[in-house]
């Protein structure tokens, strides 16, 4: 069976670099799946949950905003968040998303309304993937 070229890259690292059967994104029109020999195409994700389907396993992490480019073999994102769902602490993203919320809730000027729900929509990924199959 034909398999994708997975790579998921922040600012800081390389986090994820494998062959996949599929995956879905959390793209700006909804979400998407992507098979081998898909459509080249570039879109903008959004925060939220990308699945990874390897074998007969499934794997999720929790992605912010960022870009991905499709080509047939391959699905390359670029994105300024990117964690494993083992690597999530429920805790401290909870707290962030309690904090996110209480600032939204403040006299804030554009710029901080724009960095505060980032954060938030950071926070709301992070525990989707974690809580994932609770």
């Amino acid at each position: 069976m034909a398999t994708l070229k997975l790579e998921i890259v922040t600012p800081e690292a390389k986090v994820y670099s494998e062959d996949v059967d599929m995956v879905t994104l959390p793209g700006i029109e909804g979400e998407m799946g992507v098979f081998p020999m898909h459509v080249p195409l570039i879109t903008q994700l959004t925060a939220g949950e990308v699945g990874v389907r390897k074998g007969n396993q499934d794997y999720f992490l929790a992605v912010g905003e960022g870009f991905v480019e499709i080509t047939s073999d391959k699905v390359a994102i670029l994105t300024d968040m990117a964690i494993k769902a083992e690597n999530i602490d429920e805790g401290k993203a909870e707290e962030a998303r309690k904090r996110a919320e209480a600032r939204l809730a403040e006299k804030l000027d554009d710029e901080e309304v724009a960095n505060v729900s980032a954060a938030l929509a950071h926070s709301l990924a992070q525990l989707k993937v974690k809580r994932r199959g609770r």
